[in-house]
């Protein structure tokens, strides 16, 4: 109870090495397309998250952790990410496996074909005012740590069970990976100090 203390966190959180799907949200319409991650895989990747968010300060404010969190708290098993990848071949159409990477690299760079991680990201509520703000905070640790990950691209998108997702969607689509600024502040909060929880005090500062 939040007048007792915090509870412990093997009560709150579950492991980092095991993967619960019933705890996790299910893929949404972003990733019906491409192979959703689970298992170690998923773990590996989100992981990699957790360490690209600390080190970017990607945090949710409201409950005083790194976003990457969020996914292990039992309190929200419908909320986190989920993560899915696909090959992209230059000229933008899926790659249907025919050809190896090995073999278009070697017609050069242009051929090449692009490695494409999706991150799908869940609000706790479908009103969250920080949603916006969360997962671009979450693209812009990614794409500005390029050189931590074998993938050329990470796109992130909210689900759309967020109430403003189709706006935020749009404005997260027209960022660039490639020229991204991974250094433009902010501060993230997931959704305004809902659940009897504040934010610790003078917040987090995110340099996204």
């Amino acid at each position: 109870m939040f007048g007792i203390g915090r509870e412990r966190d093997d009560d709150t959180f579950d492991r980092a090495d095991v993967f619960e799907p019933a705890h996790l949200p299910d893929p949404g319409s972003f990733l019906g397309d491409v192979d959703v991650l689970v298992g170690d895989e998923h773990l590996a990747v989100h992981r990699l998250a957790a360490e690209l968010f600390e080190e970017r300060g990607v945090y949710d404010v409201t409950f005083g952790y790194n976003l990457a969190r969020l996914n292990r708290d039992r309190r929200h098993p419908d909320a986190g990410f989920r993560y899915g990848t696909e090959v992209r071949r230059a000229d933008g159409t899926a790659d249907d496996g025919d050809e190896s990477a090995d073999d278009a690299t070697v017609k050069g760079d242009d051929a090449a074909p692009t490695r494409v991680l999706r991150a799908e990201f869940t609000p706790t509520t479908e009103f969250c005012p920080q949603s916006e703000q969360l997962a671009t905070g979450a693209f812009r640790a990614w794409n500005g740590l390029g050189e931590r990950h074998e993938f050329d691209v990470v796109v992130v998108r909210v689900d759309g069970m967020h109430q403003e997702s189709a706006r935020i969607n749009a404005a997260l689509a027209e960022l660039d990976p490639r020229s991204v600024d991974a250094n433009a502040p902010s501060t993230a909060s997931a959704d305004g100090g809902r659940d009897g929880e504040s934010s610790p005090a003078g917040g987090f500062e995110s340099p996204f």
